[in-house]
């Protein structure tokens, strides 16, 4: 199948427009790449205090310096439940490294923070700053340079960005990443669902919402509905950066275990000593991150990768933007219906034939680039697999050819949407995004006055005291990463969903994040610019109308234009939402963040590396000693 012209056009646009920072990104990459294995460049002392602890067979083995030594690099804890398997996984990994004569080490832990947990609470306004500091984290552990390729532990929703935003810093070494997989599938999102509406009717009992609670989240396992946990686990099958199938196998199984110790394996075949060397700063290219996208838009995937991919991109040298993201959801079908944009949970999405389904039929449906580079070293038509398992050891077949369960999900041919249901709006109030896979028809187009409140708690206390029961579009302000770290706004949820229950036509309109549990409310969310960045969401007055049109893109306060050039922006007093629970240590982020267009991050794209040969007095050119380091600079200026 052809490559659909779409894809082919925002593909080559994001080529050029990212040429010079992918080719900085590049050279870096190579720059750091030595002949052997990393650690060869250590000194004695260094490398004895690399390998002081290890026992002696593993020892000799890094002593010698020839055999690959693959770095673990782990989100794990066991506060939450997506982490918690993974502790066992460094002794899996640890002996099937040793199968194929390598040596792996527990290189370092990252931070992994749970939104489910810090959601409505002053810790939640570090989330999104948890991702750059995942991604620093990960550096701190391969800073070492013991490394020669590397396996990443890492589930939800800041934590795979992060460590993939880390892994492409040390780009030149391999990388393979290692899913924990979802819990059993507990009480239904649409029950749970229900519960918490009513709750927030008042018509459940505390006990009641918690008993409910803990009857969905009940076990080891991401939580199963397609958030961004779930939503990165898709991105690192469609990326070619998972073994095939690997996202949504149940902790603690058998399959579960093996797949683990052959994403172990695999990480020393793609080494430089293991003979197919695979460095992700290849894998992760233009045509990868395209196929991200898609990947996200065919599933209805987390609003939150309107960020994280940006961010991802940026960090190999590739610049993208909410126009690829628009562009490409008006060609690409939606293919799935996991809760939130269906009853479903990823269980029965695995059952129906999961990612390798969706890969095959978005590849046969030329949305999809099969000519790049994956783990397995091969285009992407050989992730259109499912593992089994044989003894001990896993094996892929391809996938069915046929649905298992078409609620769920479908062919390219048949789906449940011509689009990929998450668009951009525009307008006088910037630019925003909005997922309408889960919104109806009839509230795709909002035009009402605005209420203006400053947090969520603001707007909870009105709808508490009965002052919403009317049509309005609320505007959310000072959610923005500058102002307070960009929390998501899911206490929200239920209270706009039972006023649109009602009748009324109500939307929210915020530069906050509302993420993979956007649902049936219309929601322009991550408006970018914020007010601290200049945008003009701090014009808006309680009374002016706001018109929210997804059918045309449209995101407009419908203010006469002297009126609205008269105005100043909005002032508040944010010192609450920068002091306790740690905020404080995290003034730097704040001060440093790009707008959220531009992923929400702390770091720069690659420049070019920038090198002075010195040469030392009365040194002339002819002088310098072939081969020497200084000849190397002159011939290969950076």
């Amino acid at each position: 199948m052809a490559l659909h012209p779409v894809v082919e056009a925002v593909t080559t646009r994001i080529i050029e427009r990212s040429r010079p920072s992918r080719a900085a990104y590049l050279a870096h990459l190579d720059a750091a790449r030595l002949q052997g294995p990393q650690r060869g460049a250590l000194s004695c002392t260094n490398l004895a205090h690399g390998f002081a602890a290890f026992p002696a067979n593993d020892k000799l083995v890094l002593r010698q310096v020839k055999q690959p030594s693959v770095a673990i690099v782990s989100s794990y804890n066991d506060m939450l439940s997506a982490h918690q398997p993974f502790e066992s996984f460094p002794a899996i990994i640890k002996n099937a490294v040793r199968e194929v004569g390598a040596v792996a080490q527990f290189a370092g832990g990252v931070p992994a923070m749970c939104d489910g947990v810090t959601q409505g609470q002053p810790g939640m306004e570090l989330s999104l700053f948890s991702r750059d500091a995942i991604a620093m984290g990960t550096a701190i552990a391969l800073s070492h340079n013991m490394f020669d390729s590397a396996l990443y532990l890492g589930v939800c929703d800041k934590i795979v960005p992060g460590l993939l935003i880390g892994a492409l810093h040390f780009g030149h070494l391999p990388a393979v990443f290692v899913p924990a997989g979802p819990m059993t599938s507990g009480i239904s999102n649409k029950e749970k669902a229900r519960i918490r509406q009513l709750y927030a009717q008042g018509k459940a009992t505390r006990e009641e919402l918690l008993e409910c609670e803990a009857g969905s989240y009940h076990a080891a396992g991401t939580c199963t509905f397609y958030g961004t946990a779930n939503s990165n686990q898709m991105l690192m099958e469609i990326m070619g950066l998972h073994l095939p199938g690997a996202a949504f196998i149940t902790p603690g199984t058998p399959l579960r275990e093996a797949l683990t110790a052959a994403a172990a394996r695999r990480a020393v075949e793609i080494s430089q000593q293991g003979g197919s060397y695979t460095p992700v700063g290849h894998v992760v290219d233009e045509k990868c991150i395209v196929n991200a996208v898609v990947g996200l838009l065919a599933t209805g995937g987390s609003t939150n990768h309107t960020l994280h991919l940006v961010a991802i991109a940026k960090a190999a040298g590739i610049i993208i933007d909410w126009n690829d993201f628009d562009e490409l959801s008006a060609v690409v079908p939606m293919l799935t219906r996991i809760y939130p944009n269906g009853d479903a949970d990823v269980n029965h999405f695995q059952a129906a034939g999961g990612p390798g389904f969706v890969i095959r039929e978005l590849l046969d449906a030329g949305l999809l680039h099969d000519d790049v580079t994956t783990v397995l070293g091969k285009g992407l038509r050989a992730h259109c697999a499912e593992p089994f398992l044989d003894g001990d050891q896993a094996y892929w077949k391809p996938v069915p050819q046929l649905t298992g369960d078409d609620s769920v999900l479908r062919p390219a041919a048949a789906p449940f949407a011509p689009d990929g249901g998450m668009i951009l709006v525009k307008g006088n109030l910037g630019r925003a995004v909005m997922k309408v896979s889960a919104v109806k028809e009839q509230h795709r187009i909002v035009e009402a006055p605005a209420l203006v409140f400053n947090s969520q708690e603001d707007f909870m206390h009105d709808y508490q005291a009965g002052k919403l029961d009317r049509d309005f579009v609320a505007v959310i302000r000072f959610q923005g990463p500058r102002a307070n770290g960009m929390p998501e706004l899911h206490a929200l949820t239920p209270a706009l969903a039972n006023l649109q229950d009602a009748g009324r036509h109500v939307a929210l309109v915020t530069d906050g994040r509302m993420s993979g549990a956007s649902g049936k409310v219309p929601a322009a969310i991550h408006v970018s610019p914020e007010i601290l960045a200049g945008g003009p969401l701090g014009l808006v007055r309680d009374g002016d109308i706001i018109r929210l049109d997804a059918t045309t893109g449209t995101l407009e306060a419908l203010v006469p234009q002297a009126v609205w050039a008269a105005r100043t922006p909005a002032a508040a007093d944010l010192t609450p939402n920068h002091i306790g629970m740690g905020r404080e240590l995290f003034a730097m982020f704040r001060s440093a963040i790009s707008e959220a267009e531009k992923g929400a991050t702390t770091f720069p794209l690659p420049s070019p590396i920038q090198t002075t040969v010195q040469l030392h007095e009365g040194t002339d050119v002819g002088d310098i000693v072939p081969g020497s380091d200084e000849d190397f600079l002159i011939k290969n200026p950076k």
